[in-house]
């Protein structure tokens, strides 16, 4: 299918930024729409995110059961977090599952790229597809991360999706994209 990117782009003309701390940059792009119209729009701006998926050689996947405040809803979640600096969403994604969950990966790859919001949020998270995995010890993280941390048979996910105990977008995507890049594997 052919298309016309140039006729639905938007110009930006610029951005000024109107809160800015450690975790989240709230800007105002001066934004042209295809039609002529220029206006400002919000633009949020996080750091970049690694989420692992750790697969054992069982196809069973590490999660936590982790609470989130802002929803104050519990629900099991993938090991990840921000991306430091430079660092490399690999060493990331290792760094956190050993971390959060006292496992460190044996191998790790790229699996995934996706920005969750990309209407006005700048969020990229890269999903990380961890093959195997050593306990050698309990967390380490500053804050307590999971009420539990457990190896969930792959095949037991859909269930969970459906019941709404898996639910944010970093695992539903992280799941899913692992689920398929093994079957692809098998053949």
């Amino acid at each position: 299918m052919a298309s016309n990117e140039e006729r639905s782009r938007w110009v930006v003309h610029g951005e000024r930024l109107v809160y800015d701390n450690r975790w989240i940059r709230v800007g105002l792009a001066d934004v042209q729409i295809p039609d002529g119209e220029r206006f400002e729009h919000h633009v949020v701006h996080l750091d970049r995110a690694a989420i692992a998926v750790v697969v054992d050689e069982q196809e069973r996947v590490l999660m936590m059961w982790r609470h989130r405040f802002v929803f104050d809803r519990w629900g099991w979640e993938l090991p990840g977090g921000l991306i430091d600096g430079d660092e490399d969403a690999l060493t990331t994604a290792a760094r956190e599952v050993e971390e959060e969950t006292g496992y460190r990966p044996k191998e790790v790859e790229h699996l995934v790229t996706y920005q969750p919001m990309a209407g006005m949020v700048d969020a990229e998270h890269h999903i990380v597809l961890c093959r195997g995995a050593d306990l050698i010890g309990a967390p380490t993280g500053d804050e307590v991360e999971a009420d539990l941390i457990e190896w969930v048979p792959m095949a037991e996910i859909p269930g969970m999706v459906a019941r709404g105990d898996v639910w944010t977008s970093g695992t539903l995507i992280g799941v899913y994209a692992a689920r398929e890049r093994l079957n692809a594997e098998r053949g």
